[in-house]
């Protein structure tokens, strides 16, 4: 089964939908090439895949380990290049909070395992990621 079906719908938008849930994304070309950016575009899916990636590796392994993770929040960077267009960095700045009981192993594991998601194993190595990983402890 296909992960997911494409239509095009004009004017460089796209309409995905998720082979299995039926969730609809859509998508457009970013101002910068001729799209309107009323959407996501291709390469900011690409970019926000690899800080999704990384939270969704860190939360299965504090289910793994047994811990809480109580927040965590994000904002992604991508940084374009020309000549060819393409993305030059993805950066990204989680910020986890954790019980005040984490202890140190805890946190580092964490960090560890931020950068064997699989997403940032899939991306060409030219793509440097630029991932801080903030952690603080709830009062």
């Amino acid at each position: 089964m296909a992960t997911a079906t494409t239509k095009y719908l004009g004017k460089l938008r796209c309409s995905n939908i998720h082979s299995h849930s039926g969730t609809e994304i859509l998508t457009d070309a970013p101002l910068d090439n001729q799209g309107l950016a009323s959407a996501f575009s291709p390469t900011d899916l690409c970019a926000l895949s690899l800080t999704t990636c990384i939270i969704t590796t860190m939360a299965i392994y504090a289910q793994l380990k047994e811990f809480e993770i109580i927040n965590i929040e994000a904002e992604t960077t991508k940084h374009m290049m020309s000549d060819p267009r393409r993305i030059g960095k993805i950066s990204a700045i989680i910020n986890i909070t954790l019980p005040s009981t984490a202890t140190e192993r805890m946190q580092e594991g964490l960090k560890r395992v931020a950068h064997t998601c699989p997403v940032s194993k899939s991306l060409h190595p030219e793509i440097e990621q630029d991932v801080q990983i903030n952690i603080q402890l709830a009062s």
